[in-house]
């Protein structure tokens, strides 16, 4: 009973240990849950015990992983959740795939997927999280999975043949997340696939986050999937031409949080001009690479969540102006994080109005590749003025802009406990200084690609920061003892390799 106990007690310690970071060298004297296995045998079934997450990456065409998976799931009971994803194989055989046509290919595909679905459905029975990015899988080969587990998140690629549907979905009830990238395909290998019916039956699905790639411009199945939620708070959409009948899509929008549009450029009139009519609680905006003018305009001035809207992120460098940012300053109320990527055509003007604006709200400003910035000297200063709530400051990839600056901005927002540079190149030890100077609060910066801010300079800084959790640095910007003196003051020092410029 003792044993059984301690073990218990073991496992949670182990659940506790911090993991070790993936790209990063981290300066801590504690061990890592990784580290767990290497002490015993015993030790090393606990850790397999306790362990609930696991990411694998093997290649699609590496048979042996048939073999090789129900052991290594059986080995770990505790999983709620597994990524399968394509990478390279561990055998040191050479793996010899004979030319099949695409029909014949497809096929072997299929069976490959559908043995390994079967391994996880008997194998896995907490799996709650599943994200299955081996290879596109049938909507027919997802069915073991309904069945056997109740997954709340579902992550995967699906083969579409023209005129299938979505209505797969409604098998797994006890999703609330679901992510597809679509994969439209008329191979003949799909010919006895299932095709959709004139009127599929409506159900209600429980579904508050859903995240589509790939939809076709023709693709009009899309709109059952509007139908059946009404429960929905999160839509991504990338890549997408299409969101079917648009009656229809305005039906999932009412309780709408966040939406994130991506390369939809085909799309993001209709879908910014619905969600201004229809989302009163909208948070969030998310719109990169593919904007239009007019929808801009529309939700700018119209949004009915002009007094709900918190977060703007904004990447659309042909699109964005002045205007825009103006109407935004003007209608929305409590901004709290605005995020501009390479916005060409904006100027100090419209920036300056939205620090006024929301001078009371935001707590969050990333300006990355800002032209004006860089352009307009004193900009950041007079900004600054205004944004005395700002917590977090990123100016990423900002090549042209100087100690004097960001100096000048720092005297005012003395209250930031995060600060990204990264990519900055003019920047020298002067930030620092200012930094260690003006922002006593500050808990992590990122200085990566900053090849004028050498060794002393961070380890001066590092000497007399009081707040610091967190710094992110290259080789070259750091020696052994920098990681030493960090350590000492419980800093996690991330060092990337460096570049040569």
């Amino acid at each position: 009973m003792e044993e059984i106990l301690f073990d218990e007690i073991l496992c949670e310690i182990f659940t506790r240990l911090p993991s070790s970071s993936s790209s990063s060298s981290i300066s801590s004297s504690l061990p890592s849950f990784e580290s767990v296995p290497l002490v015993s045998k015993r030790w090393l079934r606990l850790y397999r015990a306790s362990k609930t997450s696991m990411s694998l990456k093997f290649s699609p065409h590496d048979t042996s992983v048939i073999t090789l998976l129900p052991s290594i799931l059986n080995n770990h009971p505790s999983l709620s959740s597994l990524s399968i994803s394509r990478g390279f194989t561990i055998n040191t055989k050479i793996i010899t795939t004979p030319i099949r046509s695409d029909v014949e290919s497809l096929k072997a595909e299929t069976i490959f997927n559908d043995e390994l679905i079967s391994i996880i459905s008997s194998c896995c029975l907490n799996l709650r999280n599943l994200c299955f990015l081996i290879n596109p899988v049938s909507s027919s080969s997802l069915v073991p999975l309904s069945t056997s587990l109740s997954l709340t998140s579902l992550s995967i690629e699906v083969w579409k043949p023209q005129n299938s549907d979505f209505t797969w979905i409604a098998l797994f009830s006890s999703l609330k997340e679901l992510s597809i990238h679509v994969c439209s395909t008329s191979s003949p290998a799909f010919d006895s696939y299932p095709r959709s019916k004139p009127n599929p039956e409506v159900v209600e699905l429980g579904l508050e986050s859903i995240s589509l790639f790939g939809i076709e411009p023709d693709d009009n199945d899309v709109t059952w999937l509007w139908k059946c939620c009404r429960k929905l708070k999160k839509l991504s959409l990338r890549s997408c031409g299409s969101i079917g009948e648009i009656e229809f899509f305005g039906l999932c929008l009412e309780n709408l949080e966040e939406i994130e549009l991506r390369t939809c450029r085909s799309i993001v009139d209709v879908v910014l001009l619905k969600v201004s009519e229809i989302c009163e609680s909208l948070k969030s905006l998310l719109i990169h690479d593919g904007g239009s003018k007019d929808g801009l305009v529309c939700f700018m001035n119209n949004a009915r969540c002009y007094d709900t809207l918190e977060r703007l992120d904004l990447r659309l460098p042909m699109d964005l102006t002045d205007d825009h940012l103006v109407s935004l300053a003007a209608n929305f109320k409590c901004l709290s994080s605005i995020s501009l990527t390479s916005c060409i055509f904006v100027t100090g003007f419209s920036l300056k109005a939205l620090a006024l604006s929301f001078s009371s709200s935001l707590e969050e400003l990333s300006l990355l590749s800002c032209n004006a910035i860089e352009r307009e000297r004193g900009l950041l200063a007079t900004i600054g003025q205004h944004l005395g709530r700002l917590r977090k400051l990123d100016l990423t990839r900002n090549e042209w802009l100087f100690d004097k600056e960001v100096v000048s901005m720092l005297a005012s927002c003395n209250g930031l406990v995060e600060v990204v540079l990264r990519e900055c190149k003019h920047l020298t030890g002067a930030v620092l200084v200012a930094l260690n100077k003006n922002c006593v609060k500050l808990k992590t910066l990122d200085v990566l690609s900053c090849p004028l801010i050498e060794p002393d300079d961070v380890e001066g800084f590092v000497m007399k920061t009081q707040c610091l959790k967190k710094l992110v640095v290259e080789e070259n910007q750091i020696t052994e003892a920098i990681v030493k003196l960090a350590s000492s003051k419980l800093i996690e020092t991330v060092v990337f390799p460096s570049l040569v410029w």
